[in-house]
């Protein structure tokens, strides 16, 4: 039975936010196209990322709301009015902020593009009591207020920079969402394990350890650990390094009994593990003997 197959394109309401999709109501939307759309928050304004495609029901999240119109220019106007809007709220809700004496960092302010919500994000070491804060605000502004707090990778989105490579921060450019990140990709791609060469300006591990673990996977299969005891064709010994990259190792090989061992390079091909290096005590050979 073949699947139903309904037309989309691809929204984006932020910078590097998430795509979601609409149903472009008979209409051929061309990539950069702004779109007014109904959604949960109201009317939005997004910026079409995917133009007209077919794909698979189930592949849309159902159901798929269909556009309103194509952005015109009384719609733009409306846009940098409410982006103005934005910078006036800012400032109005730092100064609250300061009043109350609230432990709270402003980080970003949103207008919904209707102008019914207005969305203040911020950072907080805990829990914040800011009911007197969104009162004050609601009477102020007129409108439904709502405070959220993110977390310092959100903050770094918001914000932007320059990350350790030299370039702008992934998150702020291209990376709609986080993925988990984990020491462990770090010392699968023999990374110094000291937080400040691994970390982004957020604090927490970069994003981009996730870009190159799959491959990392891959080639590690079948490849011996530091301290694994091996056999080769002119002896057998340990293992002293391992390249994941280039397949290879060195190990120091005792060819005989009466010889010292030699030390050399073999392809993983090349090699039978014979006896896997004992664990430490903490599990982790890795805080025993580095790779290379």
């Amino acid at each position: 039975m073949e699947k139903a197959m309904i037309e989309i394109i691809g929204l984006r309401f932020k910078p590097a936010g998430k795509i979601y999709y609409f149903d472009p109501n008979g209409r051929k939307i061309r990539r950069g196209t702004g779109i007014i759309v109904e959604t949960i928050r109201g009317m939005e304004y997004g910026v079409c990322e995917i133009a007209n495609k077919t794909v698979e029901e189930d592949q849309a999240f159902m159901p798929v709301r269909k556009i309103i119109r194509i952005a015109n220019d009384k719609d733009l106007e409306t846009l940098e009015k409410n982006k103005e809007r934005e910078k006036e709220a800012f400032g109005i809700c730092l100064e609250k902020i300061r009043e109350h004496g609230l432990g709270m960092k402003l980080i970003d302010v949103e207008l919904t593009f209707d102008t019914t919500k207005i969305i203040f994000y911020f950072t907080a070491e805990g829990r914040v009591d800011f009911r007197e804060l969104v009162k004050e605000l609601a009477s102020v502004f007129r409108m439904r207020i709502e405070l959220r707090q993110i977390g310092v990778r959100d903050e770094s989105k918001f914000l932007n920079g320059i990350g350790m490579c030299g370039r702008t921060l992934c998150c702020a450019t291209f990376l709609s969402e986080f993925q988990p990140v984990s020491m462990k990709m770090a010392k699968d791609q023999s990374l110094s394990l000291n937080p400040s060469k691994i970390s982004g300006i957020c604090g927490r591990l970069m994003c981009c350890l996730k870009y190159e673990e799959e491959t990392y996977e891959e080639l590690s299969k079948g490849m011996p650990d530091v301290g694994d005891i091996i056999k080769v064709h002119d002896g057998q010994g340990e293992v002293l390094s391992v390249s994941t990259l280039r397949r290879t190792l060195r190990a120091a090989i005792r060819k005989n009994q009466h010889e010292p061992p030699s030390i050399n390079t073999y392809e993983a091909d090349e090699i039978t593990i014979i006896k896997k290096a004992e664990m430490p005590e903490d599990g982790d050979r890795y805080t025993r003997r580095s790779r290379s």
